[in-house]
């Protein structure tokens, strides 16, 4: 019996012992269980990083909000009320990412006043707008202006006008080829003369401010045709001052000087309403020839009733929605912009009056 009793301690205490073993070991197998934690986590700063870029990703502006002023030589005609309508579209287009953006237009009472148009601008600079839209009166007088602008760190986009001087006062000129576009009035003048057989004789330019950089290469381009492509002879050059009733008058004085006078040029709007009315009160409405230029509704309609037998009309629209876009462009977005963007022009006559090309541009 005691034999049998050694020998069943002996066996159990193998057993117990067996059994400790087994517990002590057991911490080393759980161990491949705690490992994999660490790699189930590893990917979490990956996707800290993206959210950390993401603003950079969008393309807003990093201060969205202030002033585009665009200011022009008078807001006193259909032309500088057509570009403002321009500018209008831009602005309602650019508020749907930009809600705190404002478009402002101004000008002076008429295009001769240019010391008014300079006050507007420096005090456009004065309050800190971020862009500056500029149709210049003066090929030179708003240069120091426009170099105020360029020291305050306002970007100027010049339209309609040239502006003389350093090209890098300012970011963008946005106009008509007015050198293009005058030659193409000249065109129009002497194939509308041949079609009549008249191939000599005097012609008239109704020109309006004096040295402005539209009036220089539009009047420029019409007598560089007329006389490289004619033998008219070209009478000395009228200025209206871009003003209706002078025109009007000079028109009419112009009219009873030359009775042989067999061509009228009228350089832009009030111009060439005044010169198409004076024609009119002279019945001589398709007795002379006579061409004007921008597309308001009167000259639409001397159009069509042979008054004016053609109109180098401009996008005057796209003058002050392009305008308002590449100074947003530049000033919010920090864009870099053509130096020099052609807007283009159309010649309108009685036959494609109607057509599409045309509704796209008259105002």
């Amino acid at each position: 019996m005691l034999k049998g009793s050694v020998l069943y301690k002996l066996i159990a205490g193998l057993m117990l012992a067996t059994m400790l073993l087994s517990a002590c070991a057991a911490p080393t197998a759980a161990v491949p269980t705690v490992a994999p934690a660490p790699a189930t986590q590893a990917p979490a700063p990956a996707t800290v990083a993206p959210a950390t870029q993401a603003p950079a990703a969008t393309a807003k502006p990093t201060v969205c909000g202030g002033e585009i002023a665009v200011i022009v030589k008078t807001g006193n005609s259909g032309y500088w009320q057509n570009v403002q309508s321009g500018a209008n579209k831009a602005q309602g287009e650019l508020q749907a990412n930009c809600a705190k953006l404002s478009v402002t237009f101004l000008g002076p009472q008429s295009e001769s006043m240019i010391t008014e148009e300079i006050n507007i601008v420096e005090n456009a600079i004065n309050r800190g707008v971020k862009a500056i839209v500029l149709a210049p009166s003066d090929t030179s007088a708003l240069i120091p202006a426009v170099q105020d602008a360029k020291k305050a760190g306002i970007p100027v986009i010049i339209i309609d006008s040239a502006l003389s001087g350093d090209p890098s006062n300012y970011t963008a000129f946005l106009a008509t080829d007015n050198k293009a576009a005058g030659e193409a009035c000249g065109k129009a003048m002497v194939d509308a003369l041949t079609a009549k057989g008249i191939t000599s004789g005097k012609i008239q330019i109704m020109s309006y401010v004096k040295g402005v950089g539209s009036e220089v290469g539009r009047v420029g381009g019409f007598t560089d045709y007329i006389q490289t492509n004619s033998k008219f002879t070209l009478l000395e050059t009228q200025y209206s001052n871009s003003d209706m009733p002078t025109a009007l008058n000079q028109t009419t004085n112009v009219l009873t000087a030359n009775p042989d006078l067999v061509g009228i040029f009228g350089a832009n709007e009030p111009t060439a309403i005044g010169m198409g009315s004076a024609i009119k009160n002279a019945k001589l409405g398709g007795k002379i020839v006579a061409i004007g230029f921008d597309g308001a509704e009167q000259l639409q309609a001397d159009i069509k009733d042979g008054t004016l037998q053609a109109i180098a009309v401009q996008s005057s629209f796209n003058l002050g929605y392009l305008g308002v876009k590449n100074a947003f462009d530049v000033a919010f977005n920090s864009k870099t912009i053509p130096a020099t963007v052609d807007t283009g022009f159309l010649m309108v006559t009685k036959d494609n009056i109607d057509s599409q090309d045309a509704k796209n541009v008259l105002y």
